[in-house]
């Protein structure tokens, strides 16, 4: 009898990534808003989802290098930094800093290794999943602030800070290049576009929190909360636009890159807990309220790419 293994692995694109940072990011916001058992269940699928595209990375490499060259050429080859980095942070806020370090690793060697190729192969004009080139960048900046608070390699937070001003870098190069045209056809992989803001909204909240502990002057503190209220108010202006745009031309079949609409939804709610906590309150209400579509739309992708997978295996 035919393995139905092979043929399913054979089909999960390198954009179906955004499925771990969604549920990862989905455990984290659920964690801060006190909702323990939940964010434990989502954090599960989250590493079940990881540990799949771990399988799907080894066996392309292995078995088709070609294409596995070709793949990580492109942004949505991202993804794999990305989620790396959301489920090491929430490793983090487990108390297991060996594991957060150890995806630090993980993800730093692949940032290095795949961001050179995306940028050669660049082109123009971007669409959302060329703003994977932000969020990676800003997943590091939180998985390193996390651990130079959590640990005592302090010195983490300074090539955080680093990463956190590329990543700005990277997203003022994309969005100077977007067709907002993807406002009305994107397949979902348009929402990154406020993603990016978000998780660069939740990179400055974590650097503010960090500085008392990491000893960084008061001016750098201030300009870090101030950066953080910033990103986080362009990102629920973003956040209306798509959704506004999502009312105006529905788009209500599946696609993979729709993760990448959950992915931004649940960045929001836990970037405005965490900016929230580190200088402007009123924003806690907006983060407590948005997990939850974040929540619903993730189990509505999760059946809907278990179908998928299901057709897949038969065919």
């Amino acid at each position: 009898m035919k393995s139905p293994v092979a043929p399913t692995l054979e089909i999960i694109p390198p954009a179906a990534g955004a499925a771990a940072m969604s549920t990862g990011i989905v455990s984290v916001a659920l964690h801060l808003t006190g909702f323990e058992v939940l964010s434990r269940l989502w954090f599960l699928v989250g590493i079940l989802i990881w540990s799949v595209l771990v399988l799907v990375f080894v066996s392309r490499l292995a078995k088709n290098a070609s294409r596995w060259v070709h793949e990580a050429d492109t942004p949505p080859a991202l993804t794999g930094v990305a989620a790396t980095s959301v489920l090491g942070t929430r490793c983090v806020l487990f108390g297991w800093e060996p594991v957060g370090a150890a995806a630090l690793v993980i993800a730093a060697i692949a940032w290095v290794v795949l961001m050179p190729a995306v940028v050669r192969h660049w082109t123009t004009p971007t669409v959302g999943a060329h703003f994977l080139l932000c969020v990676a960048t800003q997943g590091l900046a939180v998985l390193g602030s996390a651990l130079a608070t959590g640990t005592s390699m302090h010195w983490l937070g300074v090539p955080a800070l680093g990463m956190f001003v590329l990543g700005l870098g990277f997203y003022v190069i994309v969005i100077t290049r977007f067709s907002f045209d993807q406002l009305r056809v994107g397949a979902g992989d348009q929402w990154v576009f406020a993603g990016a803001l978000a998780i660069s909204a939740l990179a400055a909240g974590k650097l503010a929190g960090s500085a008392d502990v990491l000893g960084w002057p008061t001016s750098l503190h201030r300009s870090l909360q101030i950066a953080g209220v910033v990103l986080i108010g362009l990102d629920l202006a973003c956040y209306a636009l798509l959704v506004a745009s999502e009312v105006r031309w529905p788009r209500l079949h599946y696609d993979v890159r729709r993760w990448s609409t959950a992915f931004p939804m649940g960045m929001t709610s836990a970037a405005s807990l965490t900016v929230a906590a580190s200088s402007s309150a009123w924003v806690a209400p907006v983060g407590s309220v948005l997990v939850w579509p974040a929540v619903v739309l993730c189990l509505i992708l999760l059946v809907a790419t278990w179908r998928q997978l299901r057709v897949a295996a038969k065919t």
